[in-house]
């Protein structure tokens, strides 16, 4: 060959290495990018006061683990623990958990060798050659060498996914608890409310009685009459229409208790006291305490890990394979080493047009990324809004329920006064059957303020990530 042809050919190769090592270098800053630490932020994007807006007062002290304990009611601990052991959506739950762990492992998976073996038996006849047999033993070996982390980022985003599903569960948890203490104050509500119902009608068939009397005796009117057994039936139909809420609470709650809904549940207790004002722990905690809060910010990493597998399969591709295997007429002959005949292949593959699937599948992660920050922040948001709301609405609460209590006292003292001054004849019928409506009014609405101040306290609790 001409000297000329030869340094040309020799100048044309250098060309040809100093273009490769140009493109492996930029290979490597774009592995590099790929690989760079994911920049989130667990703090969210709009100003977190340094205390509570509804209460100014600044508290550093930790919210109650045990939160069941502070109503010191030792039934509704046990209801509570039945629901958290038998109840079937939390059972659910739980079993989501075992689904998406081993879905990391199915993902973590490819980053180790895939060995599978083929044992084979053949027998065959033909004319010319009579009968042949024999057996086959292969062997098939495939491995992905995981170079830029492709498959550790979508292992890590699935391993993610399993803490977040983990503190959905917490959080499923916490919500079962409360809702089964909302129901069970709920039905000693419901019983009460009979309770306070019957009494008024004993009330109202002993005023029934007088008016009939007087009636009787020409002292009032037919009149009069009517107004008091009307009155009287309108507390019979309050008194069903109690007792049918009765059931549906009871249903509800043994459901919630994983049994069948016979409404055979009794509770006749008293509603408890409710707690002392509480200690709400600085705002900034919440973030840290919430599960529903910590889950949703595990999904924004698992969907940036996502992201970054999608976009390191834009890079090439490094495969180890290797099959072999022996044939033999006998089976003992398999066994001999000498006997196996093997090859062994390393490949590098490399997307150049896939129709834009790989593009459309990065951009579609990065949509997801989006919605699971944006889904963080109104996560946070709310959860900010529920401690805000309940502790505002304690506040009026406590002064609705000293009202109330007060009304029922006055009420109960008008109506014995209604009841003296219609027998001297001093008052009309409707006065006296206003203070019986008056009472009643104030006794039920009493019963429904505590026991709304006793569910806005375990809101309270779990809005600020109160355990049990």
């Amino acid at each position: 060959m001409d000297i000329s042809l030869q340094v040309k050919y020799i100048n044309n190769a250098r060309m040809r290495v100093d273009l490769m090592r140009g493109k492996f270098f930029l290979l490597l800053l774009i592995v590099s990018g790929c690989s760079a630490v994911p920049n989130v932020e667990q703090k969210p994007s709009f100003v977190v006061p340094l205390v509570w807006q509804a209460d100014k007062k600044t508290f550093s002290d930790k919210i109650t683990e045990q939160w069941l304990t502070q109503f010191a009611d030792s039934k509704l601990s046990s209801l509570v623990n039945d629901a958290l052991t038998h109840n079937y959506d939390l059972k659910v739950a739980s079993v989501r958990i075992n689904a998406v762990r081993e879905q990391a492992v199915i993902e973590g998976a490819q980053r180790l060798p895939q060995l599978s073996a083929l044992p084979n038996y053949q027998n065959q006849h033909d004319s010319q050659n009579g009968t042949t047999k024999g057996f086959d033993a292969l062997f098939n070996l495939s491995w992905e060498l995981d170079v830029w982390g492709r498959i550790r980022d979508s292992q890590q985003a699935a391993g993610q996914e399993t803490s977040a599903v983990a503190d959905d569960y917490q959080a499923a948890r916490l919500s079962l608890a409360a809702r089964t203490a909302q129901s069970y104050f709920e039905l000693i509500e419901a019983n009460l409310q009979v309770q306070v119902a019957e009494q008024s009608i004993k009330d109202r068939r002993v005023i029934a009685d007088l008016v009939r009397g007087r009636f009787e005796r020409g002292l009032t009117g037919g009149l009069d009459l009517r107004l008091v057994l009307t009155d009287l039936a309108n507390a019979e139909a309050s008194v069903a229409s109690s007792r049918n809420q009765v059931q549906i609470i009871t249903r509800r709650l043994e459901v919630l208790l994983g049994r069948y809904p016979s409404g055979q549940l009794q509770e006749n207790a008293k509603l408890p006291t409710p707690p002392n004002a509480l200690a709400a722990s600085l705002p900034s905690e919440l973030l840290t305490r919430r599960p529903d809060i910590i889950a949703a910010f595990n999904r924004i990493l698992a969907a940036d890990s996502r992201l970054s597998s999608a976009q390191k399969a834009l890079l090439p591709r490094l495969t180890l394979t290797a099959s072999g295997g022996t044939s033999s007429a006998a089976l003992t002959e398999l066994i001999d080493p000498r006997a196996v005949a093997w090859n062994v292949a390393m490949g590098l593959l490399q997307p150049i047009f896939t129709g834009g699937r790989l593009q459309a599948i990065i951009r579609l992660n990065e949509a997801q990324k989006e919605e699971t920050i944006n889904h963080y922040q109104s996560t946070a948001l709310n959860a900010f809004r529920e401690v805000e709301q309940a502790l505002a609405a304690e506040q009026w609460l406590r002064a609705q329920e000293k009202a109330l209590q007060e009304a029922v006292e006055q009420t109960e003292a008008s109506r014995q006064l209604a009841v003296y001054s219609y027998g001297q004849g001093l008052i009309q019928i409707l006065t006296l059957l206003d203070s019986y409506r008056s009472t009643f009014t104030a006794q039920s609405e009493h019963l429904a303020v505590h026991r709304q101040l006793l569910n806005n306290r375990i809101n309270l609790y779990l809005a600020l990530g109160g355990g049990v």
